[in-house]
This record gives C-alpha cells, structure tokens and sequence, in this order.
C-alpha cells in the first residue's frame, strides 16, 4: 500500500513522501531543502529512490542537489533545461511510474509556465498539484495568464471527487478568509473551515484535501456560483467565466 505523509519545510511548504509499506526505498515531491528529508530517511532508515518537481522555485527545488549526489535518485521535472539534475523531463501526456504506481503528468501553466503536477489514478487517485491548486485557493500567477491557470485548473477538476490533493503549501487558513469573503453564503466552507482550524490549533496540517471538497468549497473552482459571481461584480468585470476568473485572481492578490 502506498502511504503519503508531508515533511514541513521553510515556514509553510510541505515536501511529500511517497512509501510502500514493505519497502525500504521512498519517493519525495518538491524537496526544496534536503535537510528535514535527510534527517527522516535516517531516522527511518530508508533511502531515496524517486524525485518528483513540478516546477522551478527555489523552495522546490533547492535540495536536489543535495538529494542526488547523496541516494543518486531518479528525478522526474518538467521540460525546463534552468532546473539542474533532472534525468527525466516530463510533459502533458507522459507518465512515469513511482514505486511502482502510473503516475499521469499534466501540464498546468499558471503559477509558472513549466508547472506540472503528477496524478497517481486509483480509488483513491493521488494528486500532487505543486502551487497549482490549492485548498481553497489557487497559485499566485508569475509567469503565467488568468486564462492559463482557469484551463489548469479544470483540467483537475475534472478527476474523481475521491482524488486526494497534496498541495505544497499550509496555505488553507488564509485561503479560506478569502473564500468566506467571496462567497459569504457557503455553510459548508465554513464547516470546514472550522475543521482546518482545529487542526492548526493542534500543529496538524489541513492537507490532503480532496476534490469533491474543493468544488463545494474553493472559489476558483467555483466561478459560475451566482452568489459569487454577484459579488465579484463588485470587484471587476464578470462579463464571462474567463473575466470573472481574472477579478477573482486579482482581487486574492490584493486581499
């Protein structure tokens, strides 16, 4: 059975870690400091067989370097010759296997241009969406376009309500604030938002969420919602989905 637990780094990323039970090798996603990854493979005494990057950040991708030359791990990245030491550049349509689970790769351009994410199918299926999408929220736009990240984001939407979302980032508290001020009548954002604060409050992270969840609760994933819609109208055009989509990214921007 393949188990997912985060690593926290830097002061809010979280490095995700692949492990089949009755093996002695794991997988990392987005190890942007090699020392807390480090230190848990000596604690648990395993070693590093598979990086997964989805983009090229420094926070995720600042222990690679480190990583490789100590385990000398397969690296799976996008297409995108300023990351060092990826011996495999993935795209759209691509798949790779980890630990001997598919993964499917998507390109998702949005926060940056070369964003991947990696998707594992499966019941559940495994999302590992970098700063693409986020619970209750979506990456700030770098490089890429508001209609970029809108076609990013439905491309997810569209997976089973099941799939389990492991973003990169204990982002979802403030998130949510946003979302309660989008869309004010949303009794189950606020359910849950309850819920993610009772785990903060005991240093537990809100994640993974799930994509069934998201659609109920995450405002980018919620355009066409009338009650939201009428209070983007307040904020920019709303003239269609794409419009309405750049005043809400915008609009989260200067929150």
């Amino acid at each position: 059975m393949l188990t997912v637990m985060p690593i926290p780094a830097f002061q809010d990323n979280y490095i995700w870690v692949l492990r089949q039970d009755t093996q002695d090798r794991v997988a990392v996603v987005d190890p942007g400091d090699a020392d807390p990854v480090i230190a848990w493979l000596e604690q648990e005494n395993l070693t590093l067989d598979t990086i997964l990057v989805t983009h090229h950040h420094k926070d995720h991708t600042g222990g690679l370097r480190a990583l490789t030359e100590r385990y000398a791990p397969q690296v799976y990245g996008p297409a995108n010759d300023a990351i060092p030491g990826i011996h495999h550049r993935v795209g759209e349509g691509d798949e790779c296997r980890v630990l001997g689970r598919r993964f499917e790769v998507y390109a998702v351009p949005g926060h940056t241009l070369d964003h991947i994410a990696f998707h594992a199918p499966g019941t559940p299926g495994l999302l590992f969406a970098g700063d693409t999408l986020f619970s209750g929220g979506c990456g700030r736009l770098f490089e890429g376009t508001p209609l970029q990240m809108q076609e990013s984001l439905a491309k997810l939407d569209a997976l089973p309500e099941d799939t389990l979302v492991f973003a990169a980032h204990e982002y979802t508290l403030a998130n949510l604030a946003f979302a309660a001020a989008a869309e004010p009548d949303n009794a189950t954002r606020d359910r849950y938002r309850s819920e993610c604060q009772k785990a903060r409050d005991l240093d537990r992270p809100t994640l993974p969420t799930t994509m069934g969840r998201e659609r109920q609760i995450n405002p980018f994933l919620r355009i066409g919602n009338p009650g939201l819609r009428e209070t983007l109208s307040q904020q920019g055009p709303v003239d269609d989905d794409a419009a309405a989509f750049a005043t809400l990214r915008a609009w989260k921007d200067r929150f």
